[in-house]
């Protein structure tokens, strides 16, 4: 069973600018020759990396909800020019929408389990929940109708 991180989009404000970050990040990647990985650099190596590669993915909390995932092909520690240690998590560059669910804030990153992960949303089902004002798609889920 994959284990999965979860990790808050600091400074991100929904799915779309998300999607639209990385997308400048793949054209640059491109234009310099470079994989079209997405790379996340955090200073912790997860401790459990064989279950991770096995199928996780990193799940991205937007405004207080897990909102969207990224499927991680790759762990890569390294010493960065200081010499301290950080890590690159390597991920497919395809953000997808997930049912959002409340997560309260935290720092740096968390494990979880296959089980407790919330669902994809469909590509028609994301596009109709992505278009909602904020507001009323947090109302809408908070009276437990999203």
């Amino acid at each position: 069973m994959p284990l999965h991180l979860i990790k808050l989009a600091v400074g991100c404000d929904s799915v779309k600018e998300l999607k639209g970050w990385i997308a400048e990040r793949m054209q640059t990647a491109k234009k310099k020759g470079l994989p079209r990985h997405h790379i996340h650099i955090t200073r912790m190596v997860p401790k459990r990396d064989a279950e991770i590669l096995a199928g996780g993915s990193l799940y991205w909390v937007i405004k207080g909800e897990i909102a969207a995932r990224e499927k991680i092909i790759g762990i890569e520690p390294f010493r960065d020019k200081d010499g301290i240690g950080r890590c690159r998590i390597v991920m497919q560059p395809k953000v997808i929408s997930v049912s959002p669910r409340p997560m309260r804030p935290f720092q740096g990153w968390r494990y979880l389990t296959d089980d407790s992960v919330p669902p994809d949303l469909g590509k028609s089902a994301a596009g109709a929940i992505a278009a909602m004002p904020e507001p009323m798609r947090r109302e809408l889920r908070d009276l437990g109708l999203l």
